[in-house]
C-alpha cells in the first residue's frame, strides 16, 4: 500500500467514522454543566490518587474505566457560584495544572488553571464581544529608586482615536504579587470594558504599578530574567513607606505620557491588601492628589514614624484629609471572613468617633481575589461622577 493511500484511509476514518454520544459530549479538563455544577476530568491512567484543589471545591477524583479509556473524574455536588475560579490537580502528591486547559494565570508565585462560571459577576470577567480598551506594559524612570520601574496601563476603548482627557484610577496589588496581578487574575481590563459598555463606569485610564520596593518588575520581566523567582512571600521593605514616598513620580509620569485630567477630581487610588494599605498612606500624605480612595482589605495602621515621614503626624494628616481637603469618596470594602475584618472595624470606629465621612461595603468571602475583583466591580461605578 502506498503512503498516499494509507494517509487517505486514515483521514477518511478520522473524519467520517461515527462517534458515540459519550465521545461527542466528553470534555477533558473542566467544564460547566447546564445545572451550573462543574465536572473535571484528567487523563492519568497510571496515577494512584488524584485530587482537585480549587476555589469551588476540594475533593478526590474517582477513577473511571469505559470506552473512552482510563481517566479520573469528579462532579461537584452543588451548583457553583458565578465567578472566575482557579484550580489545580494533585496527582500522587504532585501539583499540576490542567493539561487540557490552555488558560492559566499567576498569583503570589503560583500558576492556576482558570475557569469562568457565567452569570453575575462571572460574565464581567469574560472577554466579551464588545469594544475593548488597550493594555500596555510601560516603563518609567524613578529618581527615588534610581532605576526604571514597570507598570501596566489600561486605556479605555477609543482612547487612541480621540483627543479627550481621561480621569485616572491608580490600582495597587497586594504583597507577594506584582503589576501583573490586576490585569491577570484581577480581570481589571475585562471589568472596565464590560462596565463601560453598560454605561455603569466612566471611561478612565487605569494604572497598575509594581508596588514592591525590592523589585522593579514581575519575575522574568526585568534584567534578572528568570533568576528573579516569582514571589511567594512579602518583601521585607514593603512596609517602610518607600513606595508611598515615591508615588508622586508615578503621577507625574502618567500625566506627562497620557491625556489625563490633571486635577484632584480626576484621580482615584485603590488597592487590595498591601496595596490598600499603600493607598491608605498615600492618600493621607498627598490629599491634594486624590478625590476618590478605595481600601480593599487594607491594613489601616500608622506604621513606625522612624521609618518614613509617611508615618509621621498621623492624626494631623488624617484630620487634614477628611476635614480640610474633603475627598468626594473614601470607600472601605472587605470580606466578612477576612482575618483583617476586626482591624478594619476598629479603623471605622476611629473614623466614626471623629465624624469623618466614608462609605463601607462588606461582601461574603475572605482575604481572596474573588472578593477583591467584586469590590472593584462595586467601587469603579462610583468614580468621577
Amino acid at each position: 500500500m502506498s503512503k498516499q493511500i494509507f494517509l487517505f484511509i486514515c483521514t477518511y476514518i478520522f473524519l467520517f467514522t461515527p462517534c458515540t454520544k459519550a465521545q461527542r459530549s466528553k470534555q477533558w479538563g473542566a467544564q460547566v454543566n447546564e445545572d451550573m455544577t462543574i465536572t473535571v476530568r484528567l487523563r492519568a491512567p497510571e496515577a494512584k490518587a488524584v485530587y482537585i484543589k480549587s476555589t469551588f471545591d476540594k475533593a478526590a477524583l474517582i477513577k473511571q474505566v469505559d470506552s473512552i479509556g482510563i481517566y479520573w473524574m469528579y462532579t461537584t455536588s452543588e451548583p457553583v457560584k458565578s465567578d472566575l475560579h482557579t484550580y489545580v490537580f494533585i496527582v500522587d502528591g504532585q501539583r499540576i495544572l490542567d493539561p487540557e486547559n490552555g488558560y492559566s494565570l499567576m498569583a503570589s508565585g503560583y500558576n492556576y488553571s482558570v475557569l469562568i462560571v457565567p452569570g453575575d459577576p462571572g460574565s464581567l470577567y469574560r472577554t466579551n464581544d464588545i469594544p475593548h480598551g488597550t493594555v500596555s506594559r510601560v516603563w518609567y524612570h524613578s529618581t527615588a529608586f534610581n532605576r526604571d520601574q514597570r507598570m501596566v496601563v489600561y486605556t479605555p476603548p477609543g482612547y487612541e482615536l480621540s483627543q479627550e482627557k481621561y480621569p485616572v484610577l491608580y490600582l495597587l496589588h497586594g504583597s507577594s504579587q506584582n503589576e501583573e496581578l490586576w490585569p491577570g487574575l484581577g480581570r481589571a481590563a475585562q471589568i472596565m470594558d464590560n462596565l463601560i459598555v453598560k454605561g455603569k463606569v466612566e471611561p478612565m485610564i487605569v494604572v497598575m504599578p509594581n508596588g514592591n520596593v525590592e523589585e522593579y518588575a514581575a519575575a522574568g520581566e526585568d534584567s534578572k530574567g528568570w533568576d528573579l523567582y516569582p514571589q511567594r512571600g512579602g518583601l521585607p521593605n514593603n512596609d517602610k513607606g518607600l513606595f508611598e514616598e515615591a508615588f508622586p513620580e508615578i503621577i507625574a509620569f502618567v500625566d506627562k505620557a497620557y491625556r489625563t485630567v490633571k486635577e484632584k477630581t480626576g484621580r482615584a487610588i485603590a488597592g487590595l491588601s498591601m496595596g490598600g494599605t499603600q493607598s491608605y498612606h498615600i492618600s493621607r500624605n498627598f490629599p491634594d492628589f486624590f478625590d476618590y480612595i478605595g481600601l480593599f482589605s487594607a491594613v489601616p495602621e500608622n506604621g513606625n514614624p522612624k521609618w518614613s515621614p509617611i508615618f509621621q503626624d498621623y492624626d494631623k494628616k488624617l484630620y487634614s484629609q477628611f476635614v480640610t481637603k474633603k475627598p468626594k469618596l473614601y470607600w472601605i470594602g472587605i470580606g466578612t471572613g477576612d482575618p483583617l475584618y476586626d482591624l478594619n472595624a476598629q479603623y471605622r470606629l476611629l473614623l466614626n468617633q471623629n465624624g469623618y465621612k466614608y462609605a463601607y461595603v462588606e461582601v461574603p468571602g475572605g482575604h481572596d481575589l474573588d472578593v477583591w475583583r467584586y469590590l472593584l466591580v462595586q467601587f469603579a461605578p462610583l468614580l468621577f461622577k
